[in-house]
């Protein structure tokens, strides 16, 4: 579990995400987009909606072992966090500079697991439903009652509403985070590096570390005076 970056430590240009991770990332999107697309609009090519479904539950599936054994920024004790850190966390949010995290932040992290949750919820009662508009039914709702069916068909649509509603915080936080922070996020996802800070509590290894570069101290006294020209 990360140390919080301290505003006077290097900052490190680091190789962050890796391609797996951004992989998987970028193909989730992919998924939630085409299913959500295709079952809000698309009722005549619901099989095309079940298959993003099954990408979704496979996309978890790797998303729970790369948490368990991938990259050390990747792995869910990276990011869980105790009500301490948080609240300090959300004290300094404000602030109008960088946060420059080293991994997923104690909001970032709590994020991911409500969206992993959500998402594994919404996909598996998709398995079990029957909408009546639709033509095709899931492919388990045939293996038990129709009790089940009828609750499954009626949280996989409220469940979507939960998927939205978090994809939706997620963008505002991106924005918030570029036009207020002025931390753009994005990038990193793309290309895996993100400057970071307070790396040095962190064992991170040397290979990852591409750059370093120190923050300029505050000047001091003496030296405003000699610059000045006064005495």
């Amino acid at each position: 579990m990360p140390n919080r970056p301290q505003e006077k430590e290097p900052l490190h240009t680091v190789r962050l995400w890796d391609p797996a991770l951004r992989l998987f990332h970028w193909a989730l999107v992919a998924c939630v987009v085409t299913g959500w697309g295709l079952g809000k609009f698309g009722p005549g090519i619901m099989t095309l909606h079940f298959y993003a479904g099954y990408g979704v539950i496979a996309l978890l599936a790797f998303r729970l072992i790369w948490g368990l054994f991938g990259s050390w920024p990747a792995r869910f004790s990276d990011f869980l966090y105790g009500p301490a850190q948080l609240l300090g966390y959300l004290r300094r949010l404000p602030h109008r500079r960088p946060s420059h995290w080293p991994g997923h932040s104690p909001i970032g992290g709590l994020a991911v697991f409500a969206l992993l949750a959500v998402l594994g919820l919404q996909a598996t009662t998709g398995l079990f439903t029957d909408p009546d508009d639709f033509l095709n039914r899931g492919p388990l709702a045939d293996y038990v009652s129709d009790d089940w069916v009828a609750f499954a068909s009626h949280w996989h649509v409220k469940l979507a509403k939960a998927v939205l509603a978090l994809v939706g915080l997620h963008l505002a936080a991106i924005l918030f985070y570029r036009l207020w922070k002025h931390e753009n996020l994005v990038p990193a996802m793309i290309h895996g590096r993100k400057t970071v800070q307070g790396v040095l509590t962190r064992d991170i290894p040397a290979d990852r570390i591409l750059e370093t570069n120190t923050p300029a101290s505050p000047p001091t006294q003496d030296s405003t005076q000699e610059k000045d020209g006064t005495p």
